[in-house]
């Protein structure tokens, strides 16, 4: 196998679209499914304060949250096949190029420390992800948590099939790197009985979110490879990631349009929590004016202060408005 087998020429950008589209259709299917959870949670009694609508923008945000900790964690085990398979066709090749017997020298005495690296970088691109580029921000953190490591056991689930169908890569470094970080979640250094039942019980009330990322990326998975767009002679784990990328472009596109907003709108309180908090921000952008001003006029600048002042008028009526 060369490293030619990583590339589809097949998979041109028309077919790149229709499975854009695809993916664009299960998540939709997926936004429907989760409504009706959160109808169904808003009608238990603990649940009746928060409302249908709140509840489900919020399973909502932890299911992206879901898919983009499952790519994070996707790129991490696709990196290290890739390299892994790289260091393979370096040792059998004979290549005497200089770079191919350092990289060989790093893989025999740091792969530990690589694969470290790559899990870290995983952890970086998981955050760049979930607070820049596709913010979410109606997700406590403590739940934010748990997604992750469900995203976690999510890929691990995903190897051991690999493992049981015979795809050709070796996964278990991988998979013990994961098994331990979630141990680690369980289990850390001031953790009390109590904190490890909580965090089982926060895990299960999540596990309908695990099933149904599992259900969607297998069936687009599925999709790909019948349909010839993934290829099924390169490491299965490669048209995985590949397929977790088009998600993640789907989530992009339907967060940042806003369309669930309009159709699941917001309640009432929840837009003035909003604006309660930009008047907050509003108030301290005028405090911050006041205090510039202020100093302005204590130093000894050549400045005549005149009431018609642009500047002064403005924060003279945002003072007056409070």
């Amino acid at each position: 196998m060369s490293v030619d087998a990583y590339m589809n020429p097949d998979f041109t950008w028309v077919k790149k679209g229709l499975f854009l589209l695809t993916a664009l259709g299960g998540l939709a299917l997926c936004t429907l499914l989760i409504f009706l959870w959160a109808k169904m949670a808003a009608s238990e009694k603990k649940n009746q304060r928060i409302g249908e609508n709140t509840l489900f923008h919020n399973y909502i945000e932890l299911f992206y949250e879901m898919i983009i900790s499952a790519t994070s964690v996707m790129s991490f085990a696709c990196a290290y096949v890739i390299i892994n398979h790289v260091y393979t066709l370096a040792h059998t090749s004979g290549y005497s190029y200089d770079y191919f017997k350092d990289f060989i020298n790093l893989m025999d005495n740091w792969k530990d420390f690589v694969l470290l690296i790559l899990i870290c970088t995983s952890c970086v691109l998981n955050t760049i992800l979930d607070k820049l580029i596709i913010p979410l921000k109606k997700i406590p953190r403590e739940d934010k948590a748990t997604v992750r490591m469900l995203a976690m056991f999510y890929v691990i689930i995903i190897l051991l099939t690999l493992n049981v169908i015979g795809d050709e890569s070796e996964y278990s470094p991988v998979m013990m790197y994961y098994l331990g970080l979630m141990v680690g979640r369980f289990v850390y250094f001031d953790a009390s009985f109590r904190d490890f039942i909580g965090a089982l019980k926060n895990m299960f009330f999540k596990l309908p979110l695990l099933v149904l990322g599992m259900a969607l990326s297998g069936l687009l998975c599925f999709f790909g490879f019948k349909a010839g767009y993934l290829l099924e002679r390169n490491y299965y784990i490669v048209g995985i990631f590949y397929t977790h990328l088009f998600l993640l472009l789907a989530v992009f596109i339907v967060k940042h349009s806003h369309i669930l907003e309009l159709i699941v709108k917001l309640p009432k309180e929840e837009k003035s929590i909003k604006a309660s908090r930009k008047r907050r921000n509003d108030k301290s952008a005028r405090d911050r004016r006041k205090v510039q001003y202020e100093d302005r006029r204590s130093e000894d600048y050549d400045y005549d202060f005149d009431e018609s002042d642009d500047a002064y008028a403005d924060y003279d009526d945002d003072y007056r408005e409070d």
